[in-house]
């Protein structure tokens, strides 16, 4: 896949007020500070359209980006899509009201969105496996929500840290999934998992239209 075109669209306080659900669409989500406005920006190959923070929480509403995309560079069989930056979970630095409201504000969109395909979970590969984390995913199972697990910033620990923390994170899941999703592994910094991800949305787009 070839992104031609990534413009930011509209940001929502809830989900009645997103844009029409008439195209696909590709969520991204994961605890505060896990490197989610790097990633994107990196899929799209714009290093100024998610703004990145060092403070956790800058992501506050739900944010659309158009998107328009070619099988190839140079090819002329366009597909659009929306890619969704969702605010993140866990230890922002907000009243505990506020917390409830995000919450309340993400469930809803992942649940009532119609024309959400996937969901992309952003997990530090750095760390042990967080519980945070896996509360988050299994949540989504219950929902019956697709989603792939994205181990983020694997450049920022050696490798074998990460296969570890990642196999830990498989592991405890492991222990009431049956069948796990799929996982990516990726790096903003080197474009590692790039293409798979692009692929997976590739993939899933001509699925959709068939």
């Amino acid at each position: 896949m070839h992104i031609s075109k990534a413009v930011y669209l509209i940001s929502s306080p809830e989900v009645d007020k997103c844009p029409k659900a008439d195209r696909p669409e590709y969520a991204f989500i994961g605890r505060s500070n896990v490197g989610k406005s790097s990633l994107i920006n990196m899929l799209c190959k714009n290093q100024k359209l998610a703004k990145t923070s060092g403070s956790p929480g800058k992501t506050q509403l739900i944010n659309h980006f158009e998107i328009t995309s070619t099988s190839k560079e140079g090819m002329k069989d366009f597909s659009q899509w929306y890619l969704v930056d969702l605010p993140g979970y866990g230890f922002a630095k907000v009243s505990l009201n506020q917390r409830r409201q995000w919450e309340k504000m993400i469930e809803n969109y992942l649940r009532k969105r119609e024309n959400l395909v996937m969901v992309f979970v952003l997990i530090d590969s750095r760390h042990e496996p967080q519980e945070l984390d896996l509360e988050f995913v299994n949540q989504l199972g219950e929902w019956e929500i697709p989603f792939t697990m994205v181990f983020t910033k694997s450049d920022k620990e050696n490798q074998r840290t990460v296969a570890k923390n990642i196999r830990s994170f498989l592991d405890a899941m492991r222990e009431t999934w049956q069948f796990l999703p799929a996982h990516v592994v990726t790096s903003a910094i080197k474009q590692t998992g790039r293409d798979k991800i692009l692929n997976i949305i590739s993939e899933l787009n001509q699925q959709t239209s068939e």
